[in-house]
Parts: C-alpha cells; sequence; structure tokens
C-alpha cells in the first residue's frame, strides 16, 4: 500500500502501519427543558467556569513504531478548538508527544483545582489498538491515561462529568457494513438509587471513533469522520441537546454519511460507528 504522506484528500485508518487512499445559535435557555425534568438528575453547570479542554494531537511518530503520519489531523484540531471554544471551555493543545509526556501532562492537569468548573473535556487524537493508544514512541492502555481522573485521584471532580473524545483505532478490522430495510428501537427504563457515596469510575464518558475491534477512517484533507461529525453536531445542536442526544446523532452521521471509496478494491465500501461507554449519573447539558 502506498505512504499517506504522498496522498492529499484521502481517507486513511489510526492503526498500525495501515494507510488508505481516497478515490474521492442561540444560546439555550434551561427553561426550555421539559418541566418534569427532575433538576438533581441533571449535572449542575451553575459554576464560574464551565470548564476545559485538554487536546493530544500526536500526527508523527517514532520510526520505530511503524506508524505513518496522521494527515488530516491539524484540521480536526482547528475544529474542536473552535467547537468547544464556542461552548465555552478554556482550551489548551499538545502537539506530538510521548506516553510518558502525555501522562506528564495529565498528571499535572488533573492537580488543577476544579472547584469553579462544571465539567472535564479531554481528547486524544491518534493511533491506537483496541483498548490502547498511542503517544509518538509507542502505546500504553487507554486506562493509564484516563484513571488520572478517578474520584480518588482528582478530588475536585468528584460528581462532575469528565468527558473523552478518543479519535484513534480500536483494531484492525473493516465493517463493511449490510443493507438494511428498517431501522428498529428499544425503549429502556431508568432507575434512580440514592447512596451514601459514588464509584470511583462514575462520571465518566467515553466516545471512542470506532467500535472495539475496528479500524478508524480520517480523511487525509478533511479530518476524520468522527471528529467532523462531532463537531458539527455540537456546533448545531450543543447547547440544545443532552450530551447522549448530540452523541446518538454524531453515530448516525458517521453510520450514515460515509463510506470509504479507496484505490484498492478490498478497501472501499467500508463502514464506521463510534462507541459510547457511559459511566455518567446525571443528564449532561453544555
Amino acid at each position: 500500500m502506498a505512504d499517506e504522506g504522498t496522498m492529499t484528500g484521502g481517507d486513511t485508518v489510526d492503526a498500525i502501519s495501515s494507510t488508505i487512499k481516497e478515490g474521492t445559535q442561540k444560546p439555550f435557555d434551561h427553561g426550555d427543558r421539559a418541566e418534569s425534568d427532575d433538576p438533581p438528575m441533571i449535572y449542575n453547570m451553575n459554576y464560574k467556569h464551565i470548564g476545559i479542554c485538554v487536546i493530544f494531537n500526536n500526527k508523527n511518530f517514532k520510526p520505530h513504531t511503524g506508524m505513518h503520519i496522521r494527515n488530516g489531523t491539524d484540521q480536526d484540531v482547528g475544529n474542536l478548538k473552535m467547537t468547544f471554544k464556542n461552548l465555552g471551555f478554556k482550551i489548551t493543545i499538545y502537539n506530538d508527544l510521548t506516553c510518558g509526556q502525555m501522562l506528564e501532562k495529565l498528571n499535572i492537569v488533573a492537580k488543577d483545582d476544579y472547584s469553579q468548573m462544571a465539567a472535564f473535556v479531554c481528547i486524544f487524537l491518534s493511533h491506537g489498538e483496541e483498548g490502547f493508544l498511542y503517544g509518538t514512541d509507542g502505546c500504553k492502555e487507554i486506562k493509564e491515561f484516563t484513571s488520572i481522573f478517578r474520584g480518588d485521584q482528582c478530588k475536585s471532580l468528584v460528581g462532575k462529568p469528565k468527558l473523552f473524545f478518543i479519535q484513534a483505532c480500536q483494531g484492525n478490522e473493516f465493517d463493511a457494513g449490510v443493507m438494511i430495510d428498517s431501522i428498529e428501537t428499544d425503549s429502556v427504563e431508568e432507575r434512580s438509587t440514592s447512596l451514601q457515596k459514588i464509584p470511583v469510575e462514575a462520571d465518566f464518558l467515553y466516545a471512542y471513533s470506532t467500535a472495539p475491534g475496528y479500524y478508524s477512517w480520517r480523511n487525509t484533507s478533511n479530518g476524520s469522520w468522527f471528529i467532523q461529525s462531532l463537531c458539527h453536531v455540537l456546533d448545531k445542536y450543543g447547547k440544545k441537546l443532552e450530551l447522549m442526544q448530540l452523541l446518538t446523532r454524531v453515530n448516525h452521521k458517521v453510520a450514515l454519511e460515509f463510506e470509504s471509496d479507496a484505490s484498492e478494491v478490498q478497501f472501499c465500501a467500508k463502514k464506521q460507528i463510534p462507541c459510547i461507554i457511559s459511566m455518567l449519573t446525571k443528564e449532561f447539558y453544555f
């Protein structure tokens, strides 16, 4: 397969040594929510600041990793910076860090005082494998980067939403898609429980660009399918809808509006579906 660095405008994946070429607001009024909403079931956003958004953008990798340059990731960074700034977040961007440097920065960030902030957002743009994320020098388990913000580690974020968006492959499988006649939906009954303490893993949300085991697609000119869709949905509905509604729309957009068009037939017409893992305990509105 050709080196991604020789291509412009192509789709490729954030995985081990894999390269694929492409052929081809008004402010939200909290009073607008249904009167039946129970206030305790909505995260409190009445703080001095909404929070910070930390972005790790790994584009260039050391030769021994076998990872190709991630062309298109700078477009993702630009879109994310604008989107989360418009939502009120303070943005911090780190480029091309090793695993050790990423952990060092996150440990520093976790020691900040979040008592006057409502939420924390962290975004990883890199290569990956299932359960692992790459720095410029190799990979570590994703949980090593995120566990720093657990309730027993970062006290000032206890009970507050910690949102992680991860643009990276989770394997080396392709999703060829399937033709459908209709789409069914299921309803789930909610239950509420009052407890004396909360789990240390509570109030986390992980939004992965792709399902476990699969490649994640990135256009070398326009950026990754997932980040393009995430920014589009947040720009349009970010101050109107609840977070899970927003991410469901992101899933819908990625699933239905994108399909690979590669120079080699075995890489053509592939699909992608993001994956949401939520340990949030309340509804979240930006």
